[in-house]
C-alpha cells in the first residue's frame, strides 16, 4: 500500500495533491483496497461547487456504495471522464489514473489543515 508524500488525507479516505489553487482529488489506496473490486463512479460535472465535507459523487464496489467526500471547498474544473469506461483505473492506480476530479480551491490554506501521509498511515494503523 503507498501513501504520497506529496498529499495530504482526510478521515474519509480521500486524498488531494495541490498544484497552485487546483487540487486533484480521489481516495486512498487503502481506501481501494477495502472497497474492493469498483465497479462504477459517479462524479459531478465541470462548474458544481462543493463546500469541505460536501458529498461530491459515490463509489460503488461490488458489494457496496461508498459516498466521496469533498475534502475542501471549491469548484471543479474537471473530473476524470476516463472512470466512466475503466473503473478499475481507482484500483489499479489510486494516485494516477485512478483520480477522480480537479477543484480550484476557495482557500488553499484549507490544504494545510488535512492529514500527512504520517498521520493517516497512523489513523488506518499502518504505521507500525
Amino acid at each position: 500500500m503507498t501513501f504520497p508524500d506529496d498529499c495530504r488525507y482526510t478521515k474519509e479516505h480521500e486524498w488531494i495533491r495541490l498544484d497552485g489553487d487546483t487540487a486533484t482529488i480521489g481516495i486512498t489506496d487503502y481506501a481501494q483496497s477495502e472497497l474492493g473490486d469498483i465497479v462504477f463512479v459517479e462524479l459531478p460535472e465541470e462548474g458544481d461547487h462543493f463546500d469541505a465535507d460536501d458529498v461530491f459523487g459515490t463509489v460503488e464496489a461490488v458489494k457496496t456504495v461508498s459516498e466521496l467526500f469533498c475534502p475542501v471547498a471549491g469548484t471543479i474544473s474537471a473530473a476524470n471522464e476516463g472512470l466512466e469506461d475503466a473503473p478499475e483505473s481507482v484500483n489499479e492506480d489510486a494516485y494516477g489514473a485512478g483520480w477522480m476530479i480537479k477543484l480550484t480551491l476557495d482557500d488553499v490554506a484549507d490544504f494545510d489543515g488535512l492529514m500527512s501521509a504520517a498521520d493517516y498511515k497512523h489513523m488506518i494503523g499502518a504505521d507500525s
